[in-house]
């Protein structure tokens, strides 16, 4: 009962502290659910400002495109301009040029010149729109940048914080469960083995001896009015040290059980010594030591006799015993008293 009452000490405990960590998991479960709901957040307003980078990057990059191809173009146009104008000088030092001929040069360089003219401005006001779409998109990606600073230093902020909670429920549930152990250690230093082992026998125990066989019941057994006599239950008999069973005689040769009074059998009460130690176990039995003399005043078919030695009737096996007769009785009565004469 003891060891039961400490086991049942030690599962409150342990359910104790299960729900502890039922508890600080709970508690651990809200703080990850803030924190996907911080990432989430975040998620979607880095997703929206990279939305918005990337509608400025791609004007940039085919306003970039379209600058240098304006570029080249610029460049080829001046270049086809010297060209020409150089061939108009080559055709006033010429005199055998016709005039037709002259006229015709001098239209294609003025043609080039336009043309280059024409791809410069070009070139510059793409310039121009290039450098307005860098200085936008510089100053929105430098924004978002700074969000993006901003969200970092939150997320790890928020981390840290979450840690630094995390750590200290941990902390505290190992202290709870510290304490827990601590008092089933000292339940567990009171326990006492024997006292434990005795506390179970007593509570599990069922009798001294096996239970008794049935008995047979004849019909003359019966009384008058149709009733059974009483019939005394039969008492198992007590083995000798060092016999076996089969020294015993059937139980069917005892099944009356009665007993017999040592005055019916002829003569006074017997007296009988005993050859074994036997100690009562019945609340009926007599505990007798080797040696002793007991009065036998009732002989049962059972194979118990009720003795009686210094005023205290009981049972004892009556294989314990060994009649005394009248002259070793004497030789005894001599020996304690000298003085004793059995012939007056």
């Amino acid at each position: 009962k003891y060891v039961a009452n400490k086991f049942h000490l030690k599962h409150t405990h342990t359910f104790k502290t299960g729900n502890l960590h039922i508890q600080l998991s709970e508690r651990i479960k809200e703080e990850v659910q803030k924190i996907e709901a911080f990432r989430e957040h975040q998620r979607e307003q880095r997703k929206k400002l990279e939305e918005i980078i990337e509608k400025l990057q791609k004007p940039k990059m085919l306003l970039h495109k379209k600058t240098m191809e304006s570029k080249r173009l610029y460049e080829q146009r001046f270049k086809e301009a010297e060209e020409a104008e150089q061939a108009v000088g080559k055709k006033t030092n010429v005199t055998t040029s016709t005039h037709r001929q002259s006229e015709k040069v001098m239209s294609r360089a003025r043609l080039c010149r336009q043309a280059a003219n024409l791809a410069e401005k070009q070139y510059k006001w793409n310039v121009d729109q290039l450098e307005k779409m860098c200085q936008d998109w510089e100053s929105t990606y430098r924004s978002a940048c700074e969000v993006f600073q901003q969200q970092e230093s939150e997320r790890i902020n928020i981390l840290r914080c979450v840690l630094w909670e995390h750590c200290n429920l941990l902390s505290m549930q190992c202290v709870q469960d510290d304490d827990c152990c601590e008092e089933v250690r000292k339940i567990l230093e009171q326990c006492d083995i024997i006292t434990d082992n005795n506390c179970f026998i007593k509570m599990k125990k069922t009798a001294c001896r096996p239970p008794a066989l049935i008995e047979f019941r004849s019909y003359s057994d019966l009384n008058a009015n149709g009733g059974v006599r009483r019939v005394e239950t039969k008492r198992l008999s007590v083995m000798l040290p060092g016999m076996s069973f089969s020294a015993y005689p059937e139980t069917g040769s005892n099944s009356a059980g009665s007993y017999t009074s040592a005055q019916q059998t002829g003569g006074g009460p017997e007296k009988y010594m005993v050859l074994y130690d036997f100690k009562a176990q019945e609340d009926d039995e007599l505990s007798i030591s080797k040696g002793q003399v007991v009065t036998i005043t009732e002989k049962g078919e059972d194979g118990w006799w009720r003795a009686w030695r210094d005023g205290i009737s009981g049972l004892v096996p009556k294989t314990y015993l060994t009649k005394i007769s009248v002259q070793s009785q004497s030789t005894r009565l001599v020996a304690a008293h000298p003085d004793y004469n059995p012939i007056k």
